[in-house]
């Protein structure tokens, strides 16, 4: 997917160090490898948030350190694109940290507190996606693995690969679009790749549209996907919020008794 953006214009933080498939690509690329880089280029690139204390991380106190470490945040004016490989990753980086705070040693015993680790993970990252996605005029994406699962009633369910469940169950409400790239079977039988967009899908892919100019199926190719987002809407709020039941057919009749 990194080859469809405007390779000028795109920071890459590539978490996954998986060179292999971007190899050659001529945009500027980032490697964090602790979670403390991880929340310094968050702090960087999203700004300061003001209604947090000095003390706390994405403050003011904590960008003007970042900025007196990486230079003039102008610098960052050029991309308008945020490409993060991936979620995945960025989540065991935060686990790691999370195991050698306070909060996950027992205040009894001293020793490990599982719950405690996988509470303050899922905090860490839902403020670090959060400040990523309050960056003004530019995209974020985020990437990451999907795991396909069987729920209690062995139906597939399909959940973000990574760990705890906190940041997987709240990711879809603080991003704006959710798109799943999967191998679809067409008419003829062949497969091919493609983004499924919109919540209402029949493979039971995680996706929504909050921009309501995408269809159900599109071409795998996220430049053209912004542009698509980015065009003015042709149906009317009124329109895009109707409600319309579907028509029962013969089959869903129940039948009449004689």
């Amino acid at each position: 997917m990194l080859w469809t953006l405007d390779a000028p214009s795109t920071l890459f933080i590539d978490l996954e160090a998986g060179d292999l498939a971007v190899e050659g690509w001529a945009g500027d690329t980032i490697r964090p490898r602790t979670w403390q880089e991880c929340r310094d280029f968050a702090a960087y690139i999203g700004g300061p948030n003001p209604a947090l204390r000095e003390n706390q991380p994405y403050s003011q106190a904590h960008y003007d350190h970042v900025c007196s470490q990486f230079g003039d945040a102008a610098a960052l004016e050029k991309y308008e694109t945020i490409f993060v490989d991936s979620i995945t990753v960025a989540a065991r980086l935060c686990f790691q940290w999370c195991t050698g705070q306070p909060e996950a040693l027992s205040d009894k015993t001293g020793k490990p507190d599982t719950r405690g680790a996988y509470g303050l993970l899922g905090r860490e990252m839902i403020g670090w996606l959060t400040h990523l996605q309050h960056t003004r005029g530019k995209n974020v994406w985020f990437v990451g693995i999907l795991d396909e699962k069987t729920d209690d009633f062995n139906r597939r369910i399909y959940m973000p690969q990574i760990d705890g469940s906190k940041t997987g169950l709240e990711l879809p409400g603080i991003v704006d679009q959710v798109v799943t790239m999967a191998e679809i079977k067409g008419d003829d039988g062949k497969p091919y790749r493609a983004f499924v967009c919109q919540t209402l899908n029949s493979w039971g892919f995680p996706a929504g549209d909050r921009s309501g100019r995408l269809a159900m199926i599109e071409e795998p190719h996220l430049g053209r996907l912004m542009d698509k987002i980015r065009q003015p809407l042709t149906k009317t709020a009124s329109e895009r919020l109707e409600f319309c039941r579907p028509q029962p057919t013969d089959a869903d009749t129940p039948a009449q008794a004689v």
